[in-house]
């Protein structure tokens, strides 16, 4: 299982959380297994958010994705994300 880890800044949290939780039943189908939104505890619009994959590849194609892209714009994220991945030791 890999896990991919994205920290961004949205301009209205409620906002993105309307866009995420309509973007779940793509993401599902992308290959996204589980999932877990966070927020800075003084800043509620810096948002954390996990997704668990199968596979590396998986997690790796779901973040390069056009769809991904296109739902974090239309969910009003500010600037360019941190993305990494992580694997359980």
């Amino acid at each position: 299982m890999t896990t991919l880890f994205v920290r961004h800044q949205a301009a209205d949290y409620t906002a993105w959380r309307r866009a995420y939780d309509a973007f779940q039943p793509k993401a599902r189908t992308l290959g996204v297994q589980t999932d877990t939104v966070y927020q800075t505890a003084d800043n509620p619009n810096e948002i954390t958010v996990t997704h668990d994959f199968a596979t590396l590849e998986a997690a790796q194609a779901f973040a390069g994705s056009p769809e991904l892209r296109s739902a974090m714009h239309d969910a009003g994220v500010v600037g360019a994300p941190t993305i990494w991945f992580a694997q359980r030791a």
